[in-house]
């Protein structure tokens, strides 16, 4: 597992693989592919060598020119040794930095409280890179909510990435993250705990956690079963260090401790006892740590006993914090003081918000079609029904959500396809009545805002709307701590469509014994019944992240979230032609509830299952859970997400249509006479479920 450190380039391919945020990246052995890549990259860059470099290895070159020359020194003048032998040239982020040291036995992780640490040698972050002048926890910066992200995002996935790629991770993963406008992305892993982080964060263990029980029980595979517990308050950790560093500095300086102030601590990182006198042998010589109720007074302690301890040449940055303090000032002023509440303090997140909707605009603006520039941030969407061209409209609208589904998507921190699904929801429910889909929005309720998973749906009801030829014109996100716990969130979405009054569907007047049903394959089980899905799971003893028992090569949440099919396009040109009489969405109900939906009072239907292979996930859920095929065709889709109900004469031509737009379609039944009495959909031949 060290390898997540020793090789950066394995770090970042690992993170690629398994979704988890970081910069924008290329890995190179080769100097000139390298070198086209800085060229190329509409970004500024970092280089970073690969291998272990004593903590020396990353340049952060200013310009293209700077780039290319730290490309030369690493990988043709070997600065860094073997080290440099593989590069990483990842984009250049921008944001507060902050580190989490988390403990893990390959499936639990803990997390110690955030740290910011300051690496250049001087005040006001001036001089060369160290490995760390001081430090301090918690980062105000890091709220609860960012903690939480953090975890769900980044570590609990490295964790489970890193078990299910073959090496479990037993120990300290010590990462690196940039706060970005677009949420927290890793700068590294380290395998390991670093100063002077961990010199910040261990004096604020609370008194009843013990910090080796802790690491037993990581050890031992049993990190659930023990808290890591913390003190309120704050730490602050001051670096002096000896004249030269980062660069040549002497040693044997005799050490001179004094009384230092109550609550804190001196650790001893470059220092030798010579007889009885205790010497610098190091760069980085003490670091200095002080605890308090603020972080003011932790800084306070920490720079009294600094001045207590005395050495020659001895140097340390006097501004540790800075940025810190600012921020706590910053936001006194905007709660109206000390004592003062603001709306964060009720949990709501105004400025979240307003993040949210910059990034989500571009977004937004890549679903633009006729009658709308889909640009948000107004009162309200517009669109110019004129510019659809239709003589005399009518309008179909439709409203849904995707259920329980949702509570998949929140385990696997997966939230893109429910986007999807949100959309297909209501479009295929504005098709089967023949309107062609012209905008939507969405309903985005949440208990607190994560920015990251909010975008990530967002991006998934565009890449909807896109192939469903629809504009996304507006939404609104609902910040209601109280009402939602934590990160979980509800989803609603409103379409409408258009349809020429003379083209609406069903029409009824023309459906008659002896047309054919044309059924058109379903991506999956799409968004219904997910609360049965559940419970089969829960009966199987399986979890989300379990190898999914019909598809080896992904886990069982991931199928189950593969992204509900949307029939637009495909529909579109055959309702044009009046070939269709009928359709119906097959969502909750199945067939059995579904398909009447669309029929006139005299005729009912016949499915013959023997016509369609049932798909596997439907045959796990029917052994795995027991379930009848009645139960299944009233339930589920069973394989079959839309049924078009059409003249027998056109059905050879609408399903050779349909499958040369891509879909799989077959005839699976027929229309037949109903006088009232039994069942008006019979689902015939379930036995091979």
């Amino acid at each position: 597992a060290a390898v997540i450190e020793g090789s950066k380039a394995f770090s970042k391919d690992f993170m690629k693989k398994h979704g988890i945020p970081t910069a924008a990246y290329g890995n190179f052995r080769n100097y000139e592919q390298a070198c086209a890549f800085v060229r190329e990259a509409p970004f500024d860059v970092v280089i970073k060598a690969s291998g272990l470099a004593g903590g020396k290895g990353v340049l952060m070159p200013t310009s293209k020119e700077e780039a290319l020359q730290a490309l030369k020194e690493v990988m043709v003048d070997g600065a860094f040794g073997t080290a440099g032998d593989e590069v990483v040239v990842e984009e250049l982020l921008v944001g507060q930095e902050i580190s989490v040291l988390a403990v893990s036995d390959g499936y639990t992780v803990a997390s110690f409280p955030a740290a910011q640490d300051h690496k250049r040698a001087y005040d006001g972050d001036k001089g060369a890179n160290t490995g760390g002048m001081g430090a301090y926890a918690p980062a105000p910066v890091a709220t609860a909510q960012l903690m939480e992200q953090i975890h769900k995002t980044v570590l609990q996935p490295s964790i489970d990435g890193m078990r299910r790629d073959g090496f479990p991770f037993v120990g300290c993963l010590f990462t690196g993250f940039m706060l970005t406008a677009d949420g927290p992305k890793v700068l590294e892993y380290n395998c390991r705990f670093g100063d002077p982080e961990t010199e910040v964060v261990l004096p604020l263990l609370a008194d009843e956690c013990d910090l080796t029980e802790v690491m037993l029980a990581a050890a031992e595979g049993r990190l659930d079963a023990v808290a890591l517990r913390f003190r309120d308050g704050y730490a602050a950790t001051v670096v002096m260090a000896s004249e030269g560093y980062p660069g040549a500095y002497p040693t044997g300086r005799a050490i001179t401790l004094g009384e230092t102030a109550a609550d804190t601590l001196v650790f001893h990182a470059g220092t030798r006892r010579t007889g009885d006198v205790v010497e610098t042998a190091g760069g980085r010589v003490l670091a200095v740590t002080g605890v308090g109720a603020g972080l003011q007074d932790a800084l306070d302690r920490a720079y009294a006993s600094v001045r207590a301890i005395d050495f020659g040449g001895a140097f340390y940055r006097s501004d540790i914090g800075y940025r810190a303090i600012e921020h706590l000032r910053q936001q006194q002023q905007q709660q109206g003081g000390a004592g003062g509440l603001s709306y964060a303090d009720a949990g709501v997140d105004i400025d979240a918000g307003n993040r949210l909707v910059d990034l989500i605009k571009p977004i937004v603006r890549g679903t633009r079609r006729a009658g709308t520039d889909s640009d948000i941030g107004g009162f309200g969407g517009v669109f110019d029904l004129r510019a659809t061209g239709y003589a005399d409209p009518v309008l179909v609208a439709a409203t849904d959500g995707v259920g329980t589904k949702l509570k998949i998507a929140h385990e696997m921190g997966i939230h893109d396809s429910v986007g999807i699904d949100l959309v297909a929801m209501q479009v295929n429910d504005i098709i089967v009545q023949g309107a062609e889909p012209l905008f939507f929005l969405d309903y985005y309720a949440c208990g607190r805002l994560d920015v990251a998973a909010a975008r990530d749906f967002v991006q998934g009801v565009a890449a909807g709307c896109v192939e469903a030829g629809c504009a996304l014109v507006g939404g609104e996100t609902a910040e209601m701590p109280g009402l939602y716990a934590g990160g979980d969130y509800d989803v609603a979405g409103f379409a409408v469509g258009a349809v020429e009054r003379g083209d609406m569907l069903p029409r009824t007047a023309d459906i008659a014994a002896g047309d054919v049903v044309v059924g058109l394959a379903s991506s999956g089980v799409h968004s219904n019944g997910f609360s049965l899905v559940r419970k089969v799971i829960a009966r199987a003893g399986l979890r989300l992240d379990d190898a999914c028992p019909w598809q080896d090569d992904v886990s069982l949440g991931r199928a189950l979230l593969t992204p509900t099919r949307i029939y637009v396009r495909s529909l579109l040109p055959l309702i044009r032609q009046r070939v269709i009489k009928g359709m119906a969405h097959i969502t909750g109900g199945g067939f059995t509830d579904n398909i009447p939906r669309v029929l006139p009072a005299h005729v009912g239907v016949d499915v013959d299952a023997a016509r369609w292979a049932l798909p596997p996930v439907f045959g796990w859920l029917k052994r795995a859970g027991g379930i009848a095929a009645g139960e299944m065709a009233r339930t589920f889709n069973c394989g079959i997400g839309m049924a078009l109900v059409v003249a027998a004469e056109d059905a050879a031509d609408v399903v050779q249509a349909l499958n040369a737009s891509g879909e799989t379609a077959a005839v699976i039944g027929g229309v037949t006479a109903y006088d009232g009495a039994g069942e008006r959909v019979v689902v015939r031949n379930t036995e091979g479920w």
